[in-house]
């Protein structure tokens, strides 16, 4: 209760800044408008990938114009938001319109990549980092449970078992550490005839904690009653080996990368050396989601007391201007994408609506301060983004992101 009254405290504190963000609210149709503007500026419609920023006309490929490879399912998460928001709306144009647009998505992402060949390692349309695969296994499933299509969930069961377990094509052992346990980063060998080694290679939060949401997105939707799989099946698992991997990462994530008195997310841990408190706030997302999953399915409330204090965290600590904060690295714009995926399932599975003055003013302030001749926001919500401006797809993702989930301003 006492959490909650200082998370109030704070979202009022939020709403009522106005030196920096206009006070007008957005409304429904602003929603539909931000996500229309965000595609019509980077989507490449003639091969349904999205792009880099808006200095380019095309999506070619990793060094021409085509967003990052584990960026692309963020962007089909909004497509399929928009999606049910519609569905949720009885907006029936809207909902044909963006259920065909989320297969085109996938399809162009499919002919991209390689055809989803996740044992192919070509570093500019094939796949190279464990994160970038397990972003995919997410999403892959998240789609079977919306559209109930098979090939999505093949391919997702394909993605997590690659991830978990390597590849004898590309001759990396996985990314799991059967020795000392969580999950590295990066496979060898690629740049590193060496196979991963517990005391010198990365376990990064980015890995560790996407593989809960993938393990527990799985553990949702595959058929009861499998048979549990031979040495060879590596392509599927049963509901109860999904949840057991899930369970085990997230402890090996919570012993090693969360601090249990603050909330905060380390960004990575080598061996047993102290955790790189970096915190970033896709970090914060994919904890707080794995968190909010584990809860659903067991009921112990250790999992969303630990979601709640990562949230809190978040908000209080990261979030000094009122708003969600920016990070100016390379694709680190998409964090607020990736937050807002997460912390829906937090306000709405577990009632947690204490967060909704929060979200609600970073949506008015980054809406407010949009290019509204070409409908863009920046990923720095409390500035104006002007006309001639180049602006990267990541940045500009968050505020739609936002408003898909969050389309209904609550605070009055």
């Amino acid at each position: 209760m006492k959490t909650r009254k200082i998370l109030l405290l704070i979202g009022c504190w939020a709403v009522g800044l106005s030196g920096m963000c206009a006070t007008l609210r957005y409304t429904r149709a602003d929603v539909w408008e931000a996500y229309e503007g965000f595609n019509r500026n980077y989507l490449d419609s003639l091969k349904y990938i999205y792009k880099t920023d808006t200095s380019f006309p095309r999506a070619v490929d990793r060094g021409n114009g085509a967003a990052a490879i584990w960026c692309q399912p963020i962007y089909w998460d909004m497509a399929m938001n928009a999606y049910r928001l519609a569905r949720s709306q009885k907006d029936t144009e809207r909902e044909k319109k963006y259920k065909a647009l989320s297969r085109k998505i996938f399809e162009g992402n499919k002919a991209h990549y390689v055809g989803f060949d996740f044992h192919d390692n070509n570093e500019n349309t094939g796949w190279f980092i464990y994160d970038d695969i397990q972003w995919w296994t997410i999403t892959l499933a998240r789609a079977y449970e919306l559209f109930g299509d098979k090939e999505y969930l093949k391919l997702a069961e394909a993605s997590f078992s690659r991830v978990w377990n390597g590849s004898k094509r590309v001759g990396d052992t996985g990314s799991y550490d059967e020795k000392k346990g969580g999950m590295f980063w990066q496979w060898q060998p690629i740049h590193n005839p060496k196979p991963n080694d517990s005391d010198r290679d990365g376990k990064m939060a980015c890995i560790n904690f996407p593989t809960v949401v993938a393990a527990m997105t799985l553990y949702k939707n595959v058929p009861a009653g499998r048979r549990e799989p031979e040495e060879a099946d590596w392509n599927y698992q049963t509901k109860a080996q999904y949840l057991e991997k899930a369970k085990e990462i997230y402890e090996w994530g919570v012993n090693n990368l969360f601090d249990k008195s603050t909330g905060r997310v380390a960004d990575s841990r080598h061996g047993t050396h102290e955790p790189d408190w970096k915190a970033h706030v896709y970090n914060q997302a994919t904890f707080i989601g794995g968190s909010v999953m584990l809860y659903q399915a067991t009921g112990e409330r250790r999992y969303l007391d630990n979601a709640i204090l990562a949230a809190d965290y978040t908000v209080k600590d990261m979030s000094p201007a009122g708003v969600l904060p920016f990070e100016s690295g390379i694709e680190q714009g998409i964090y607020t994408a990736i937050f807002a995926q997460y912390i829906a399932m937090l306000v709405y599975d577990c009632g947690q609506s204490q967060y909704l003055p929060f979200l609600e003013h970073t949506i008015d302030c980054g809406w407010s301060n949009r290019d509204k001749n070409r409908i863009i926001c920046g990923g720095i919500y409390d500035e104006a983004v002007s006309g001639n401006q180049v602006i990267d797809s990541y940045s500009a993702s968050g505020i739609p992101a936002l408003m898909l989930l969050f389309p209904d301003n609550t605070v009055k």
